[in-house]
């Protein structure tokens, strides 16, 4: 607002307004009154609007770095990097031809001469957002907004981002060989066979000891063993344990027998009913728990903000997805898991 010089008496004010694009696409100013300063009307609601509705046909410069399906196609004039390049259908070709008409501009779009989005080093950007940063474009197209690249541009956000995500094969049915295993997790079969054994060294030892005390026929070490698993399996020997203690021991030894074996039967009866399929995988930390398994990415997806977020990323489980990544070559790799994103914006 800018008061022009008059007399004492006059009292006269003339307000202007900048304008950024009104002198042919170049920066000027508009008179917006001129007025009495002691009427009583004085319209204060149009003095404060810096609202642009209207850049007055003013060339605006558009960077992008590379073709990015379906959010961004086009068709290079030249292949010498940073030369112009003519935008073909695509959800930002049609966002900035709308803008470009709603408001009242024309363009050029160049290319990036590295093709690169940018990365920052000491405060300064490369690429798209360098450009940006030195303000020698106007804005960009499509890219992925990072803690530092919001601290030298702004952002506005078109439409929704895409996820990364991981696909492999479909979950595939269990083997039906393994049923009988199935029902128990593998290492409660170790601790199974651990504590028949302990359960007959015990009975064993007992009945040394009670033979050493009172004489009478010696018990073998795997026949005791051999009693444990029976009673697992529902084959109880003829003759049980002599000595007090040992029938004590064998009658809470036939009481777990008897949970271990209603709880196997029960699960196997499930698991040969309904057949069991393979897991899916759901996280990162799935993905690294499959033993055997490889995983890649076409060779566009994995850079720049892509591998700040696995290298910076709190979670173990995605460094190790990130150092155990195979490149690919943009076409699908021949693994036999692959991780990959679809249109993932970089």
């Amino acid at each position: 607002m800018a008061l022009e010089p008059r007399a004492s008496t006059d009292g006269g004010v003339r307000v202007y307004r900048r304008c950024l694009y009104c002198n042919n696409g170049d920066p000027d100013v508009q008179l917006l009154h001129n007025l009495n300063v002691y009427s009583p009307d004085l319209p204060w609601d149009d003095l404060f609007q810096e609202s642009l509705k209207d850049f007055m046909g003013n060339k605006m410069k558009v960077v992008t770095a590379s073709v990015d399906l379906p959010y961004l196609d086009y068709q290079r004039v030249s292949e010498t990097p940073g030369t112009a390049i003519v935008l073909t259908d695509s959800t930002d070709a049609r966002l900035i031809h709308t803008f470009a008409h709603k408001l009242n501009f024309t363009f050029d779009v160049h290319e990036d001469v590295n093709r690169t989005w940018g990365v920052e080093t000491n405060g300064t950007f490369t690429g798209n957002i360098g450009l940006l940063q030195r303000e020698q474009m106007e804005f960009s197209t499509v890219s992925i907004p990072t803690a530092k690249r919001l601290k030298a541009v702004d952002y506005l956000i078109a439409y929704s981002a895409d996820s990364l995500s991981i696909t492999s094969l479909k979950p595939s049915l269990l083997p039906k060989y393994l049923a009988l295993i199935r029902p128990l997790e593998g290492k409660l079969w170790v601790m199974l066979l651990v504590t028949v054994v302990i359960w007959g060294v015990t009975l064993w030892l007992l009945q040394r000891a009670w033979q050493w005390v009172t004489g009478g026929r010696p018990v073998a070490l795997n026949a005791t063993i051999l009693y444990a698993w029976g009673a697992l399996l529902q084959n109880l020997p003829s003759q049980p344990s002599a000595t007090f203690s040992g029938r004590m021991l064998v009658g809470w030894w036939l009481v777990f027998c008897l949970i271990v074996t209603t709880g196997f039967t029960s699960s196997l009866v499930a698991h040969l009913t309904v057949q069991g399929r393979s897991r899916p995988l759901e996280t990162f930390q799935d993905l690294v728990n499959q033993p055997g398994w490889t995983w890649g990415t076409p060779q566009w997806v994995l850079s720049e903000a892509v591998v700040d977020y696995f290298i910076k990323h709190p979670n173990p489980a995605v460094n190790e997805v990130y150092h155990k990544m195979e490149v690919g070559c943009g076409c699908i790799p021949n693994y036999t898991h692959i991780m990959t994103s679809g249109n993932l914006r970089i």
